[in-house]
């Protein structure tokens, strides 16, 4: 086995240099998966794990790990702003990024503060070479990056201090995270990666998303040996039509909240019944503001954290990277979730 270099007088097992890791990821079914691949490896060491963004920050400082794995997407501080709050305070710490963002602008900024960066839909074969790759020192880019160049820049979606860092302590629940997609492209490939996790994981997930979307998705996963037909057949996997969906409870004032309940609550009360962990996933909000109906967009994010006051559910919403979404609308949006990606 290949033996990785840190600094002298670490520990070793088998005459290995051991490798001190910390994993941050709020999903916890994931984060056990990256324990678990992590764990093929005996010089690699977990030593603590996190599942939000000032978690890590203050583990990061007590543990002084050698290695940190970071989601982006986090609740109570983004992971990006976690990242570079660590480099100040564990200035040792080289830090990985495992996101299911795969926008070349997302990883370019990300790249400010770490040395890797791996598509989480890609970690099964890629996370140990991204490792291998940061801790001998050298950077690792994920080959599920989608238009990556040295020069990519960062859309300025929302001016500096314009998006708090953490969420409202208004009836924002926990796992409400919310992703801004460049393209088609991103969309599918993201909600591809995270519904194959929660499938492996046993959970019932829900997706809301258009006819086009759905066929791509299908495809995907198909493509991954994703079991459609045992997962649909078990109710695992929900496909609902997002049209249609917003046809039931959406009104020209905005969404009616007994109609939204009715739709909803009845699927979240099955999983909850089967005793299944409970993943939605949705872009319908985004087609609403596709439309500039960016005030009922945020209405309906307000009805899903009302529903997860009294139900325990992980919410992922995905919004168009879009002009009228700069600025004050954007801040809006953001204030509505625990984690933006």
């Amino acid at each position: 086995m290949r033996s990785t270099r840190t600094s002298p007088g670490e520990s070793r097992v088998s005459g290995m240099l051991l490798v001190r890791v910390l994993v941050v990821e709020d999903f916890a079914p994931l984060r056990e998966v990256l324990c678990s691949t992590l764990r093929k490896r005996p010089e690699l060491q977990i030593v603590g794990e996190a599942s939000d963004g000032l978690e890590a920050v203050q583990k990061a400082e007590a543990l002084q790990p050698d290695l940190i794995l970071m989601d982006i997407g986090l609740p109570s501080l983004h992971g990006i702003e976690a990242a570079r709050r660590i480099t100040k305070i564990s200035p040792k710490s080289k830090i990985l990024f495992v996101s299911q963002e795969s926008s070349a602008a997302v990883a370019q900024e990300a790249l400010r503060w770490g040395a890797g960066y791996v598509v989480k839909e890609r970690a099964a074969g890629e996370l140990l070479a991204a490792v291998d790759a940061v801790v001998q020192g050298r950077r690792f880019l994920s080959s599920g990056l989608v238009g990556f160049t040295d020069d990519a820049q960062v859309p300025d979606l929302c001016p500096q201090g314009a998006l708090p860092s953490t969420p409202r302590e208004r009836n924002v629940p926990r796992n409400h995270e919310v992703q801004f997609c460049a393209d088609d492209t991103s969309l599918v490939a993201s909600f591809t990666g995270l519904i194959e996790t929660a499938l492996e994981a046993g959970s019932a997930v829900i997706v809301v998303v258009t006819e086009s979307h759905r066929k791509s998705l299908l495809q995907s996963l198909q493509a991954r040996g994703v079991d459609l037909a045992g997962a649909i057949a078990q109710r695992g996997l929900l496909l609902l039509d997002a049209a249609e969906v917003l046809a039931h409870f959406m009104e020209e004032v905005g969404p009616n909240r007994e109609r939204f309940l009715s739709a909803f609550e009845p699927l979240i009360r099955e999983a909850e019944m089967r005793r299944q962990a409970i993943f939605v996933l949705g872009e319908g909000v985004g087609i609403l503001c596709a439309e500039g109906r960016v005030k009922a967009a945020i209405e309906l994010e307000q009805l899903w954290n009302e529903l997860a006051q009294t139900h325990t559910f992980h919410v992922h919403c995905a919004y168009p990277m879009m002009e009228e979404l700069k600025g004050e609308p954007h801040a809006l949006i953001c204030a509505e979730h625990s984690a933006v990606v």
